[in-house]
């Protein structure tokens, strides 16, 4: 073994530690970040060039001119996943970027992610991966943060990677598509964001990472990783050094951020932090749809 495969085979192994791979405690270490009312104060920020924070997502969302729409996408073995799709309006096909939702579902926070980045210019699919878990009353429900956790510690990761699988080619098919995709996830879904790095289909063009993990096996990542983190983060952001030298020593693109005085969350919380997290999202925005188009476009 060479000295530069055996370092990062060490460093692979501290960030696999690091990144405590259970099901049951990743998702209690993602539950700590804003989830109620409390984190969508009347302070969010007014920039629509950005994703929305929660307080306005809301807002943004019925104001939005993009089309958006509901589909059941198949899986495979009969399973269907729900998911949220909005279209950019340009003349020529888009790239297809997925969008995957934090420890708390597929919420209206979420599907106004996607329609930014619909406004960005690429076909965003945000999928359920909460999907047959529970019952809903109408389509645009958003599950209770405490039952969505609870529904989150129940699903098996190899199932997520293929239902993930199965909406990027569902959305390659689009006659609006073009033949790649990226995806983008927050929390729990940056961790399955990075995972997807791995597990995902060979049409993957990028992944975005905010606030997540690495999976163990980063020497079977397969396409660049663009990280986005808060400084007052330190038990996802600890794993970050670990993680970017184990991805240089296997020559693997990995760019990472870590936003001075952001928390866990800071898209989702922009008002947090005493600014500090409006000022991460400002920055982090424009880095994620840089990312998707230097690799996607």
């Amino acid at each position: 073994m060479s000295f530069k495969l055996r370092d990062a085979v060490v460093l692979l192994a501290t960030v696999s530690f690091a990144a405590c791979s259970g099901n049951q405690a990743e998702a209690d270490e993602h539950a700590g970040h804003d989830t109620g009312s409390a984190a969508a104060s009347a302070t969010a920020s007014t920039d629509s060039t950005i994703a929305p924070s929660a307080a306005n997502a809301r807002q943004r969302l019925e104001a939005s001119p993009r089309h958006g729409e509901w589909a059941m996408i198949p899986a495979g073995s009969g399973d269907s996943v729900r998911a949220w799709v909005v279209y950019p309006e340009r003349s020529d096909k888009a790239p297809v970027v997925l969008v995957v939702h934090e420890i708390f579902g597929l919420s209206t926070w979420i599907r106004s992610v996607a329609d930014q980045l619909a406004a960005d210019g690429f076909i965003a699919i945000a999928p359920d991966l909460l999907t047959g878990k529970y019952a809903m009353s109408s389509p645009n429900d958003t599950l209770a943060s405490d039952s969505a956790v609870a529904l989150i510690r129940t699903l098996d990761k190899a199932d997520v990677q293929r239902r993930l699988a199965a909406v990027a080619r569902y959305g390659m098919a689009l006659p609006s598509a073009q033949q790649h995709y990226g995806i983008v996830g927050f929390c729990w879904g940056g961790s399955t964001s990075f995972a997807h790095a791995v597990a995902g289909t060979p049409e993957l063009g990028a992944a975005v990472v905010y606030y997540g993990t690495p999976p163990e096996d980063l020497a079977k990542v397969h396409a660049p990783v663009l990280g986005l983190y808060g400084q007052n983060d330190n038990r996802v952001t600890s794993t970050v050094p670990a993680t970017d030298s184990a991805m240089k020593s296997l020559d693997k693109p990995y760019e990472h951020f870590i936003f001075d005085g952001a928390g866990h969350g800071f898209l989702r919380a922009q008002d947090g932090h005493d600014g500090a997290n409006g000022a991460a999202a400002a920055q982090a925005w424009p880095k994620t749809v840089a990312w998707f188009d230097k690799y996607l476009r």
